[in-house]
């Protein structure tokens, strides 16, 4: 199952002195059993640069996969190995849940029923266990310690081990996708 993840916030009080503004567990997770994930918000901002005024909780909201127009969002993933999933989901359902429309992969039928694509630039972390990023025609084996710098590209991702991985996710809103510019 899902662990928790401890956030520290920190601001400026009113002199200007540093301070912290949240300081434990972070509050939004939500755990999807049937398709294998339990996501953690961390952090969302709505614009570039972002507005650091305030005191407002930012992961203190309902949000889907893609970060807002110009925005980001900060959130650990814990992927559930496959072979512990509850039922079968479609690409559809997937999709749906993840807030994205059909992305149009190559291909009549997609891989696997995670692809998907955003048209964000999004770096992971592999923070515990071991995952493969599946990519349109190839894949890729990654383990605790590798970086993934994703540029809008088509991808699933697949825990086909035995224990579970949690991926770290920053993603920041993008002009555009890499496959509008392949040749």
């Amino acid at each position: 199952m899902n662990s928790e993840t401890r956030r520290v916030v920190t601001t400026n009080d009113a002199s200007g002195k540093a301070v912290v503004l949240l300081d434990g567990p972070a509050p939004n997770v939500s755990v999807r059993r049937e398709t294998g994930l339990a996501s953690t918000l961390l952090w969302v901002t709505d614009s570039t640069p972002p507005d650091i005024s305030g005191n407002a909780d930012a992961a203190d909201r309902e949000i889907a996969v893609p970060p807002p127009p110009e925005g980001s969002i900060f959130r650990i993933v814990e992927f559930f190995p496959e072979k512990e999933l509850e039922g079968a989901v479609s690409n559809e359902e997937m999709l749906k849940e993840m807030g994205l429309a059909d992305t149009g992969s190559v291909g009549a039928k997609p891989r696997h029923h995670g692809m998907h694509r955003t048209d964000s630039i999004d770096y992971a972390v592999i923070m515990s266990g071991e995952i493969d990023m599946l990519l349109d025609d190839s894949e890729v084996h990654l383990k605790a310690g590798d970086v993934v710098v994703q540029r809008g590209t088509n991808h699933a991702w697949a825990n086909r081990g035995d224990e579970p991985c949690k991926i770290a996710f920053i993603l920041i809103d993008a002009k555009g996708s890499a496959a509008s510019k392949a040749p």
